[in-house]
């Protein structure tokens, strides 16, 4: 590799760029004529503008004539110059990206805007060549399939009406939303899923920006313990111990608020605290919620929901992929859905944008009287990896512990194999019979001799008169 990038340098990658369209092509992605030297830069900005409006490339004497730059034919190229050329150039780019990222970063750092200078760093240096050929479908079909239903997690989410509508539950790298009203119990279902992941053995955090950390803390409690608040506060031994008898089998659980108008790198940051300090491997995240965060990628005002929700939803999504996690969140239902019963995007508050980047988005649907009949429904508003769009899944509510089950988990408990069910049902209906008393069959016999006794009797009158 060149450690020195200059004007010889600069100028023969634009000369082999022109006598080759192949190569060009390939490092299209990442070719920006800004990189090049200011004498040269005119000749690289025709190259682009030419190329993509008359989809060729210039000659030489086209570039001279428009811009006055000289450039030459290079003689005797074969394909390890061009190895040479896509190697080098590559580096040469990512170096010239880096320094104008540092550049402007400074300038940002002395404006006191600090979040857009990570991201700058980030995709400097991440800027390569496309070398990956992406899935062959036609190679190993058995390996890609169980690389989309293994690698990617399909993990329970503790109710099976809705793993069954998702195919098996929610994947890793995927963005999920639970949008639902003000004290529609959005924190409680995003609690819920937690515990049954951390039952199933997985960790992960819960990240506030709502309630504080021993709210959210004694919600859990209640859940796992079967006592409501109340309750524990009478009984603090009693709960201790069933905390600590499940935690023995359980994942690793952290719960940590963050103010509002906390962004993605305030979350990563905390996450990657928690791996260095304790050693959690994260499994899930629970954000609480989507629309108090501020997006990183871009400086947007509060008050324009639209984009602002479409900026941090997708930076959601990417640090969902980027630690290969389950990821949860939830949002607002806008005031037009105070009346609904069935709801869609337009219900969502901040519009549409969160939807389009969302893999999965189930509305909470619920009420004070269903709360305290101890119902819940969740609909499934979008899912892209399943067909459920439409269908509705009624949950059970406890509103002494806030546990949210599946009624589908007891009716799947009671039942029993074929074999099984014949066996209970004779031995249900089957009655014990006590010695002292006769049994029902002998008492039958016995009525039906008393009743012949009778009509021989009633017979042999007849025949004598």
């Amino acid at each position: 590799m060149l450690k020195d990038y200059g004007l010889d340098v600069q100028r023969l990658f634009l000369e082999m760029m022109l006598q080759d369209a192949e190569s060009y092509v390939r490092v299209q992605n990442i070719y920006n004529p800004e990189n090049f030297d200011r004498s040269l830069r005119p000749a690289a900005e025709f190259i682009a503008e030419h190329s993509d409006q008359h989809k060729t490339l210039p000659t030489v004497d086209q570039i001279s004539a428009s811009t006055g730059v000289k450039l030459q034919t290079v003689p005797d190229l074969n394909e390890g110059h061009f190895e040479w050329f896509m190697a080098e150039f590559e580096q040469f780019t990512r170096r010239q990206e880096l320094e104008r990222a540092i550049l402007k970063s400074a300038d940002l750092l002395e404006k006191g805007e600090y979040d857009p200078v990570e991201k700058l760093i980030k995709d400097a240096v991440q800027i390569s060549l496309t070398k990956d050929m992406g899935t062959d479908y036609w190679a190993d079909p058995r390996a890609r399939i169980d690389k989309y239903f293994n690698s990617g997690g399909q993990v329970s989410t503790g109710w099976p009406q809705m793993d069954k509508i998702l195919y098996g539950g929610f994947s890793r790298g995927e963005l999920n939303i639970f949008a639902g009203g003000s004290g529609s119990g959005k924190s409680l279902v995003m609690m819920n899923i937690a515990l049954s992941w951390l039952q199933a053995g997985l960790s992960g955090v819960y990240i506030s920006l709502e309630l504080s950390e021993e709210l959210c803390a004694l919600r859990t409690d209640a859940m796992l313990a079967g006592m409501s608040t109340k309750d524990i506060r009478k009984d603090i031994d009693q709960t201790e111990l069933k905390v600590k008898l499940v935690s023995k089998k359980a994942g690793q659980y952290r719960i940590k608020a963050l103010p509002a108008q906390s962004n993605i790198n305030d979350i990563r940051s905390y996450i990657k605290e928690v791996q260095v300090q304790t050693g959690i491997k994260v499994d899930f995240i629970m954000c609480d919620y989507l629309d108090l965060l501020m997006p990183v990628s871009a400086k947007v005002s509060p008050n324009d929901l639209f984009v602002k929700d479409k900026y941090v939803s997708e930076e959601l999504r990417n640090l969902a992929k980027e630690l290969n996690v389950l990821f949860v969140t939830a949002s607002q239902l806008n005031r037009s859905a105070v009346e609904e019963i069935e709801f869609d995007h337009s219900h969502i508050s901040g519009g549409i944008s969160k939807i389009n980047t969302a893999d999965n988005v189930f509305g909470i649907f619920t009420s004070r009287a269903m709360r305290e009949r101890g119902k819940y429904q969740i609909q499934c508003m979008k899912s892209r990896s399943s067909t459920g769009v439409g269908m509705k899944i009624d949950l059970d509510y406890n509103i002494e512990t806030m546990r949210i089950t599946d009624p589908g988990e007891e009716e799947q408990s009671n039942f029993k194999r074929p074999g099984g069910n014949l066996l209970d049902s004779i031995k249900a209906k089957s009655t014990m019979i006590s010695s002292e008393s006769p049994a029902p069959e002998e008492t039958n016999k016995i009525t039906a001799d008393v009743q012949s006794a009778k009509l021989k009797q009633l017979l042999g009158q007849i025949k004598t008169s």
